[in-house]
């Protein structure tokens, strides 16, 4: 027995070990020996590890350490004309520059593209440089006796290596990464497709929340306009307080209702920053929602939006690029049962060094090669290759049910959106007729009320009716605007128009 006692102490929180000598302890091969393995348990101890605790916050300094790298990451900006009025082109261009969701499709069919490289590589010969150096002394046994010897050598050699055919297995694969490669470019496609509509939903919602609050502050002025006539009447003795108190409360209220729309503005004007990729307090300027045209009618058919959209919907393509990845994948399962024809080979110098005995040594070079060519048929192999078939296909069949499933909820999306448009457009149409209509009744009873004709009461209720109309207005506009944006969306038209680019 060794002459120490080695303890590991394990705590809750870590494990460190301690050496308790005896009395007659004293340094022994077996305390070396475990050096090794305590220190490798020490390190275990130090590893993260759990929370100790299911009821408490957990932090530790790996958390420290993580917060640190995010700072080495500073939140990504750029500057912008806060004296300009940026206009929906405008923005779209920035956020398709800055939001970073562009930047991960892109370089992620940069990736694809490098695929497609490393599978075309398979079609030319590898060639390798290399370098062999080695050192031996042995001593076979001759008799009675060991016959030491010494041997060394120094070998550089070309090595290269050569798939001749393989009856379509390379092309399989370098059609695979065709269709991925062709996959990833849809992808970054549609990334700016739902990137331009969301930039047109923000926008449009910001116009809706300025919108409402103008015509919440019209509403406000139109209200103390309302509460001073009804404050002068009183004094001339041609109204009651009760009328003062109803104007005060109607007063009150449009106060309140406005201040609910400036903090709708705030929270839109943050959405549309962050989607372009700016800190959501980012102060800036954009087109009024009068210097933008309203459409007045339907350009195209249902059945033409629905066409357009299977002819430019990049997810719809995407499904077919799958299925012709799952063709090739097909054909590379069915190269399997051919023959493969492979050729290898080694060339270069050597120079040797021998030594036996007590003779002297010598040394030797020269030219070394070695060639070979090989067939490889596999005969049997427990019926891999026709599950990889059949697994193949099946994908394949899966791929081609996706594009019926794909066709139906693109049809199915453009119908909504095109019905959608035709409310959004004939709502419009009435809310601007009840813009007007409410207006002059506005005028009207207020015009009435000072001749003493009508009471207080149908001058509230009118203004009332006027601040309705004049949001519905606003959302109705806004609402068309975003219809019209959503339809071009869902049949692809969005990135139709867009110029090409060369980065993200």
């Amino acid at each position: 027995m060794a002459d120490s006692i080695l303890l590991l102490i394990v705590r809750s929180k870590s494990f460190c070990p301690r050496y308790i000598p005896t009395a007659r302890s004293k340094p022994s091969a077996l305390w070396f020996r475990a050096i090794p393995l305590i220190a490798s348990l020490c390190a275990i101890s130090q590893a993260q590890s759990v929370p100790d605790d299911p009821g408490k916050v957990w932090h530790s300094k790996d958390e420290q350490g993580l917060a640190r790298d995010l700072a080495a990451h500073p939140e990504a900006t750029y500057d912008i004309d806060h004296q300009r009025k940026y206009t929906l082109a405008e923005l779209t261009d920035l956020a398709e520059q800055h939001n970073p969701d562009t930047r991960v499709a892109w370089q992620q069919a940069k990736a694809r593209a490098a695929a497609l490289g490393i599978a075309r590589s398979a079609l030319y010969p590898t060639l390798a440089a290399a370098v062999l150096g080695a050192t031996s002394r042995t001593g076979p046994l001759i008799g009675p006796d060991f016959h030491l010897q010494t041997l060394g050598y120094y070998e550089p050699f070309l090595h290269v290596e050569y798939l001749i055919f393989d009856f379509g297995g390379r092309s399989g694969g370098i059609d695979i990464a065709k269709a991925n490669l062709l996959v990833s470019d849809l992808a970054f496609n549609d990334t700016h497709r739902k990137l331009i509509f969301q930039v047109a939903s923000a926008y449009y919602r910001l116009l809706n929340a300025r919108g409402q609050r103008e015509a919440a502050e019209v509403s406000l002025k139109n209200a103390q306009t309302v509460e001073e006539d009804a404050d002068s009447r009183l004094r001339n003795g041609l109204a009651t307080k009760p009328d003062l108190l109803e104007a005060t409360s109607a007063r009150a209220q449009a106060d309140y209702d406005l201040q609910a729309t400036v903090g709708e503005e705030e929270i839109a004007r943050g959405e549309l920053a962050t989607v372009l990729g700016l800190p959501p307090q980012t102060v800036f300027e954009v087109q009024d929602i009068g210097d933008l045209p309203i459409p007045t009618t339907m350009a195209d058919t249902v059945d033409q939006e629905i066409d357009r959209a299977f002819a430019q919907r990049p997810e719809l393509l995407q499904q077919i690029a799958r299925v012709r990845a799952d063709d090739a994948s097909i054909r590379q399962a069915r190269s399997a049962y051919f023959p493969s024809l492979s050729f290898s080979g080694d060339q270069g110098w050597i120079r040797a060094y021998g030594q036996q005995d007590a003779y002297p040594g010598v040394y030797a070079q020269g030219k070394v090669w070695d060639y070979e060519l090989g067939l490889k048929w596999t005969i049997f192999d427990g019926t891999r290759r026709e599950h990889q078939i059949a697994e193949a296909k099946a994908d394949k069949q899966a791929a081609q049910a996706g594009v019926d499933a794909l066709r139906n909820e693109i049809a199915n999306e453009t119908w909504a959106a095109y019905s959608n448009m035709k409310t959004a457009l004939r709502r419009q149409q009435s809310a601007a007729a009840l813009l007007t209509a409410s207006s002059e009744s506005y005028e009207s009873a207020r015009q009435s009320y000072s001749y003493g004709v009508r009471n207080l009461i149908d001058v509230v209720s009118a203004q009332k009716v006027l601040a309705q109309a004049r949001s519905e207005d606003v959302f109705a506009r806004t609402q068309l605007l975003l219809q019209v944006a959503n339809l071009a969306f869902r049949t692809g038209d969005l990135i139709q128009t867009q110029p090409p680019k060369v980065g993200p």
